[in-house]
Parts: structure tokens; sequence; C-alpha cells
């Protein structure tokens, strides 16, 4: 089998019909961010096609949202574009979805009570798709009575809400109200519109480094970014999975929908597996775990001196993947291998001495701390190479190979 990602717009030989949105940007002053959201969902293999109200127009132009996304844009009931002169009709046909980022206050408002007064709020009312919206105001007008009860109403309505989130603002206010960053906004986007192939299935899974205490300033550590354990998570959580994410020490933004558990030591991740395996169906160790910690830690930092040389006894750390593995009932348990050399013997060894279901094999050497990678997939079928692509993608495919072999192994008679 090989895989080729359409996340970055490439091919799909699976025939996947690419997935298209329709883009409402509303007259705020976060208008200026759907440039880069416009770029982001593109990055995603998301199709974008753009409408503007008559506001938004005086933030950012309708020019530079047709150059970013390749497609004409929007902005008037009365374009001759439309052969059937229904563009608040047509527009929609096709898409997966609305989404209306900035949606102001008074847009959320038209949504709630059905005004139909413009071509965006028009083919709101006129959809057939889903809608989410991203609001974006003012702190007192997201805090403000009306405002609540009318995300609340949109929300029983079925439209997703994607945010707020809360920071500095035009106004030079701090507080509830910041439309989402682009990059936070997309991957809900993304996830929003992701096949549920996990969807119910509780996945715990380990990232990033850990760092093994020698004094008080020293530690030995590893030069895992946490990067590709990071778009697991995400495309997990995107499948439709509840995702708790035990974290090394990583400089990452949290994964949108995850649980987090911080920790520091091989000791700490462990201890954070043990409590949450119990209630998981799907465990995923990617974390690159110090194989020894010191045996002795100094409590002050230790004093350089010329004539002491420095001696430290190491002891094993626990096989963390190897314990879930070798649980009475395992969930299904997935691992990673990173070598320097002899990557298919080796890690397909590892697969059978841990007695798990699916290995992850890739060269050290090309994958710490870079944003791509080249993986092999490794299962009782045979090794399933995926060529080398952005991490974010590479997690897409390995995320489908989890879900298809957890269907097959369900499929099992007993």
């Amino acid at each position: 089998m090989r895989y080729v990602s359409d996340i970055a717009g490439k091919n799909d030989p699976t025939n996947r019909p690419r997935r298209k949105i329709l883009l409402g940007i509303t007259g705020g002053v976060a208008a200026y961010k759907a440039a880069e959201l416009v770029r982001r969902l593109g990055d995603r293999g998301i199709e974008v096609h753009v409408v503007m109200t008559e506001a938004a127009c005086g933030f950012i132009t309708p020019a530079t949202l047709q150059a970013l996304s390749g497609h004409p844009v929007y902005t008037s009931m009365w374009d001759g574009r439309i052969d059937n002169g229904m563009p608040h009709i047509e527009l929609t046909r096709d898409k997966d979805a609305i989404v209306i980022a900035p949606a102001t206050a008074d847009f959320i408002a038209k949504c709630v009570h059905g005004l139909a007064d413009d071509l965006l709020s028009t083919l709101c009312l006129a959809r057939d798709c889903p809608l989410i919206v991203a609001p974006a105001m003012n702190r007192q007008m997201w805090e403000h009575a009306a405002t609540q009860r009318n995300v609340a109403q949109i929300r029983s309505d079925g439209v997703t809400v994607l945010g707020p989130d809360s920071g500095d603002q035009a106004c030079g206010e701090t507080g509830m109200g910041r439309m989402l960053e682009p990059e936070a906004l997309a991957e809900g986007i993304a996830a929003f519109l992701a096949p549920k192939t996990l969807l119910g299935k509780r996945v715990l899974m380990t990232a990033g480094p850990t760092f093994e205490p020698i004094d008080a300033v020293r530690g030995i550590t590893n030069r895992s970014s946490g990067k590709m354990g990071y778009a697991i998570a995400r495309a997990a959580i995107a499948a439709g999975a509840e995702v708790t994410l035990v974290s090394g020490p990583v400089s990452l933004a949290a994964p949108v929908g995850a649980a987090m558990v911080r920790v520091q030591s091989a000791a700490e991740m462990f201890a954070a597996v043990q409590k949450h395996v119990a209630k998981t169906d799907i465990f995923i160790g990617v974390a690159a775990v110090a194989d020894y910690r010191v045996a002795a830690p100094r409590k002050h930092k230790i004093k350089k001196t010329e004539e002491d040389q420095l001696r430290i006894d190491l002891l094993p750390n626990a096989d963390i993947l190897g314990w879930v593995a070798s649980r009475p009932k395992p969930p299904f348990s997935v691992g990673f291998a990173a070598e320097s050399r002899n990557l298919d013997r080796y890690a397909d060894e590892k697969r059978r001495r841990k007695k798990v279901k699916l290995m992850i094999a890739n060269l050290a050497q090309n994958a710490i701390g870079a944003d791509d990678n080249e993986v092999s997939l490794m299962d009782d079928n045979g090794t399933h190479r995926l060529p080398r692509a952005p991490k974010d993608a590479v997690a897409v495919e390995i995320v489908r190979h989890i879900a298809a072999l957890c269907s097959s192994t369900k499929r099992k008679p007993r």
C-alpha cells in the first residue's frame, strides 16, 4: 500500500473528493486575518471560495482574497457572473461548509433572526451545508447579554462556534472576544471536515522528549521536538477521537481539543500513562522516552572544579510501550522506532519484541526537529512506506492506517 496525503493539495490515489468551503468575511478588524486563514486552509488541501460583506471590503480587498484563494470573490447579490442570477443559491451548492470568519456581533444576530439583507446573510439562510462561525468583537460586545443569548441560540440551531479567544484587542483593551488565530481556526475547520474514522475512540498518546535531572539545572534529554506526536494528536482529534496527550517539555501549542498532561521525566510520563490507560482504546507511544535516569540527582547545582572528574550512575527507566502492550487486556498499541541505521530490521524486531499491532519507523537524523518526515508502517501485513511529506500530512495517513487496522481487528471472529 502507498499513501500520498492530500493535506497539502496533492493528488489523492484513493480519489477522495477535495473538501470545499465558502469563507464569509464580515466587517470586523480581524478581517485582515482572513488572508492568512485562506493560506492555512489551502495548506490542508481545503479549497476556499470567498464571499465578503460591503463592510469587510473596508478592511481587506477582494483582490487580495482572490489572489490567495485562486477563485473569484463575490460581494453582491446582483453579481452577473452567476448564470442564473442566484448567487445566494448557487455559491453553496457544492460546498462542505460555510465558515464565517470573522463573525461580528451584528452578523451573529442576523443568523439568529434569519435576516437576509445582503449576499452573505442570504446564502447562510438558503444553505444546505453546515455553518461554522468564528466570533470576533470587543470584549464588552462579546460579554453583552444579547450577544450571549444569540451565541447560545445559534449553537442550539446546530451552528458550530469556534472561539473566541482572550487576548489583546484592537481597541487597546484585553479580554474575551478576539478571533482565533488562523492556524488554530484552520485546525478546527479541518477537524470538522475530516472523516470521523476514530469516532468514539479514546486515544492515549505520549509525545516529545523527557528530561532526567542530574542536578538543579542540568539534565539528560534528547532533541525530539514533539512535532510528529502533536501532529498525530491533531489528526486523531480530527478523526473524531477523544485524545489525552501526555507531553514532555516542548515549545508547541496544545492541539485544540486534546486533554493535556504535561510531564518532565520518564517516571512522570509512565505514571500519567498508568493513570489513564484503563479507559483507553488506542495507545500511541510517540515520545522519545529516555532509556536511563540518574540514580541520585543532586539537589543543588554541581560545581565544576579542575581536579574533580564527574561520574554519574544511571538506572534504566520503565518501558512504557512494553508495559501497555503486555497488559491483560491491552489497548490497540502503536509504537515509534527512531533509528540511525538498519531501520527496517531494528524497527520490526522492536515491534515483535514489544508485541504491538503497529510500529512506525523513521530515521532519527531525517526526522528530529524537522517539519516533514518519511516513515514506514510495520504491521502483521507487512511494511507500508509513506513518502516524505509535512508531518501533518504524514499524521493523517498514520491515523487512517490505525483506523483501518482497528476496524479489521474488530471484524475478526473471536
